[in-house]
């Protein structure tokens, strides 16, 4: 599996579809994986939600799917309304189309409009990964598809009839690979007023190497993208955060921006020493706009679906040369006190000498995680991978780091800086110790997810 899809909530049900490859675990014959929770955290897999057709239109690749709420598309049936998936096909000449599924049964099952596509190839080879929004300003839907080095702005009245309506990104952000999966949604500043924000996935040309995930804040109109800043700007800058978009339909009984993204990295996806399995999602995140030193932010944090399901098991004062053994048996989360000017590293390693190196040093303004040592090494996997401290660090400063089997999600004070890394040891982490501290103690805080 890997890039998340089509996620819509309707009914209580989080619908999460996905990049799927039935036939193999590497990435090759791409359909919808389908999955569905109640609570984000326990999912249950439903059969596949749209199927490959080698012969016809093509692979499905990525895409979204929105509520329909006033049925602008017709294709109500019953009282449900219609949920309505925009994605792109990808023929065996490499022909990418926009083209639509819907479902009138609440998300069980999907059909593929027998009039796809709505949106022809302009002879264009990277033409894909539609993302649609209700534009309220405006009346109308907007699709935001990744072109090239660019996105494209579509408007539409129905989800059927589409045109284009503008075009972002040919001399701004990131360019050092193409774009993909791109989102875009409103969300509120801490003054009340609202800005948009942008996500754009870029592959190769993260931070640390290979894919990741850039951001841009700014004003939209339904039709332009106009950004308030002239610098790059990373949603995550660990390797193992790719192609994230957010839920649609949550907004209408719960007004928050929820996102996940898959948990791996082009440059070594195909390759990670798994078998039964190959590829995961990070936790769900909450995004929220904050300001710092009179520069406004995105920042991505644990869910607070998160919270309710971890359960405290110890807290303690680690002090240099501590060291702790944490349960084995679950995914772990852990809370550091850290203040203002932390100066700290963490050894996490296993009983055959395998490590995983944390370090936070404030001045130096970098948050670094070592992973040449952690075990699996190929592919340029055995690496550092660092993070710029992008905002202010107060005496009441969090860290937070989750386990969970072979990945590490890091938040600094609710995900103003974040970075997310995978690491394949032989064996379990059993150890982790304080090896450096510049306070007398740091206060943590052991949870069991």
């Amino acid at each position: 599996m890997n890039d998340p899809n089509g996620m819509v909530y309707l009914d209580g049900v989080f619908h999460l579809l996905f990049q799927y490859n039935p036939g193999d675990s590497v990435w090759g014959d791409i359909h919808w994986g389908h999955a569905t929770s109640r609570d984000l955290l326990n999912w249950e897999e439903q059969p596949v939600a749209l199927a490959s057709e080698p012969d016809g239109l093509g692979m499905i690749f990525s895409g979204g799917a929105v509520v329909d709420g006033e049925n602008t598309s017709g294709f109500q049936r019953g009282d449900r309304p219609p949920l309505v998936a925009t994605f792109t096909h990808h023929d065996k000449h490499e022909v990418q189309v926009q083209s639509l599924a819907v479902s009138t049964d609440g998300g069980q099952s999907w059909e593929k409009y027998p009039h796809n596509p709505v949106i022809a190839n302009p002879g264009i080879k990277d033409f894909r990964d539609p993302k649609v929004i209700w534009h309220r300003a405006g009346g109308h839907w907007v699709m935001v598809l990744a072109v090239g080095d660019r996105v494209h702005f579509y408007r539409s009245g129905d989800l059927k009839d589409w045109a284009l309506a503008g075009e972002f990104g040919r001399t701004r952000g990131a360019h050092g690979g193409v774009w993909e999966c791109p989102d875009l949604f409103p969300l509120p500043v801490p003054d009340g007023k609202e800005r948009w924000c942008l996500l754009v996935s870029i592959n190769p040309g993260g931070p640390n190497g290979g894919s990741a995930t850039q951001y841009f804040i700014g004003d939209f109109d339904g039709e332009a993208f106009v950004p308030e800043h002239e610098d790059i700007r990373w949603l995550d800058y660990g390797t193992d955060n790719y192609a994230g978009v957010t839920w649609d339909g949550l907004q209408r009984v719960d007004d928050r921006r929820l996102l996940i993204g898959w948990m791996s990295n082009w440059q070594y996806a195909n390759k990670v020493p798994t078998s039964l399995w190959r590829g995961a999602m990070t936790i769900p995140r909450e995004l929220s706009l904050y300001r710092d030193r009179d520069t406004l932010r995105l920042a991505n944090g644990p869910a607070r679906e998160v919270d309710k399901a971890r359960r405290r098991v110890a807290a303690m004062q680690l002090r240099a040369g501590n060291s702790i053994s944490p349960p084995g048996d679950s995914a772990l989360d852990l809370v550091l006190k850290i203040g203002e000017a932390p100066e700290l590293e963490l050894e996490f390693s296993t009983g055959i000498g395998e490590r995983l190196l944390l370090a936070l040093s404030a001045e130096r303004g970098e948050l670094l995680v070592d992973r040449r040592e952690s075990g699996w090494m190929e592919e340029g996997f055995g690496c550092e991978i660092s993070a710029p401290l992008v905002h202010g660090l107060h005496r009441d400063s969090e860290l937070r780091i989750l386990i969970d089997g072979s990945s590490m999600e890091i938040f600094i004070d609710g995900g103003k800086t974040a970075l997310t890394a995978l690491f394949f040891s032989s064996e379990p982490l059993s150890r982790m110790a304080l090896r450096r501290t510049a306070s007398a103690a740091v206060p943590l805080a052991l949870y069991r997810l």
